[in-house]
C-alpha cells in the first residue's frame, strides 16, 4: 500500500496516509466496543432527530429557547457522525488508515463543530437571562431576526477560531511516522508526529482553546449571575422553583460539556493519560451527545407532551 509520495516542490518523502491506531487490539474488545458504539449513535441520531421534529411541527415549541435547542441537536448529530462514524467503519471493516485530506478534514469539522456548540451553548444561557430577567421584553428582544443573528455568530465565531490554526496545519511536515495513537485525527497526536517545527501551532492551538473555554465560561457565568440575583428576588418558592427549572436542563448540559472538556485537555497534556484520554474521548463523542436530548427532553414538561401528541398523530394516521 503505498503511503509515501515524492514531492517535486520540496526534496523529502511526505505522508498521504494515516494509519488510525485505535483504542485496542484485542478482536473480542473491538467486537464489543463496536456493539456500544454502534448502539449509543444509533441512540443520538434517533433522540435528536425526534427534538428536531417536535420543534419544527408543534407549535407549542416556536419559541427562542426551542429554535436553539433544535440547532443545539442538530450539532450533536453531525458532531458524533463526523467522529464516531468513521471509527465505526474501522471496526466493522478492519481498515485504519486515512487519507490526508480525510484526516484534515475530520479534524475541521470536529473542532469546528465543538467550538460552534460553545457559543451555542453561551447563546442559549442569554436566551435563559432574558427570559427570566427581562420577560416582558422576551419576545421584543429575542424576535427571529436576533435569534438567527445568534444562531449565525455562532457558527461564524467557531470558522474564525478554526481556520488561523487549521490553515497553519496544512503546511505541516509528516516523513517520519504516519502512526496515529488515536481513534480519530486529533490536533495533538498529529502533531506529535510531525517531522516540521510545531510549536508555534501548538501554542497557537492551545491560546484558541483556552481564550474559547474563558470567554465562553465567562458569558454563562454572568448570564447565570444575573438569572440568580432576579430569581433570588421572586415572592414565592413556587416562582423561584418554576424560574430554576427552567433553566436546570441547561445547566446540566453546560456542567457536562465544559467539564469534561477541561478533563481531556487536562489529560492530553500527560504523557502518561493517552490511553485514559482515549477513552474519554469516545465518551465525549458518544454519550454526550445522546446524554443532552435525553436531559433536554425527559426534564421538558412540553417536550415530553409534545412527542405524546406526535405519537398519537402518527398511531392515529396509520390506523387508516
Amino acid at each position: 500500500m503505498q503511503i509515501l509520495q515524492r514531492s517535486g516542490m520540496r526534496n523529502h518523502t511526505g505522508i498521504i496516509l494515516f494509519i488510525l491506531q485505535g483504542l485496542t487490539d484485542d478482536p473480542r474488545l473491538k467486537v464489543l466496543i463496536f456493539i456500544f458504539l454502534f448502539f449509543i449513535y444509533v441512540l443520538t441520531i434517533i433522540g435528536n432527530l425526534i427534538i428536531i421534529t417536535l420543534t419544527l411541527v408543534d407549535t407549542q415549541l416556536k419559541t427562542p429557547m426551542y429554535f436553539f435547542l433544535r440547532n443545539f441537536s442538530f450539532l450533536e448529530v453531525v458532531f458524533t457522525t463526523a467522529y464516531i462514524h468513521r471509527y465505526l467503519y474501522s471496526l466493522s471493516t478492519g481498515d485504519n488508515t486515512i487519507t490526508y485530506n480525510a484526516c484534515f478534514a475530520q479534524i475541521f469539522f470536529v473542532i469546528l463543530l465543538g467550538v460552534t456548540e460553545f457559543f451555542l451553548l453561551t447563546t442559549m444561557s442569554y436566551d435563559r437571562y432574558v427570559a427570566i430577567c427581562k420577560p416582558l421584553h422576551y419576545t421584543t428582544i429575542m424576535n427571529s431576526r436576533v435569534c438567527n443573528q445568534l444562531l449565525l455568530s455562532s457558527w461564524l465565531a467557531g470558522l474564525m477560531i478554526i481556520l488561523p490554526p487549521i490553515s497553519l496545519g496544512f503546511q505541516i511536515e509528516f516523513c517520519d511516522s504516519n502512526v496515529i495513537d488515536h481513534f480519530g485525527c486529533e490536533a495533538f497526536p498529529m502533531i506529535k508526529i510531525a517531522c516540521s517545527n510545531t510549536q508555534f501551532i501548538e501554542k497557537m492551538v492551545l491560546i484558541f482553546a483556552v481564550l474559547t473555554l474563558i470567554v465562553t465560561l465567562f458569558l454563562v457565568f454572568l448570564s447565570y449571575a444575573h438569572i440568580i440575583r432576579t430569581v433570588l428576588r421572586f415572592p414565592s418558592a413556587q416562582q423561584r422553583k418554576k424560574a430554576f427549572s427552567t433553566c436546570s436542563s441547561h445547566i446540566i448540559v453546560v456542567s457536562l460539556t465544559y467539564g469534561s472538556c477541561i478533563f481531556i485537555n487536562i489529560k492530553t497534556s500527560a504523557k502518561e493519560g493517552v490511553s485514559l484520554n482515549k477513552v474519554m474521548s469516545v465518551l465525549v463523542t458518544s454519550v454526550a451527545p445522546v446524554m443532552n436530548p435525553l436531559i433536554y427532553a425527559l426534564r421538558n414538561k412540553q417536550m415530553i407532551q409534545a412527542f405524546k401528541d406526535l405519537a398519537k398523530k402518527i398511531i392515529f394516521l396509520s390506523k387508516q
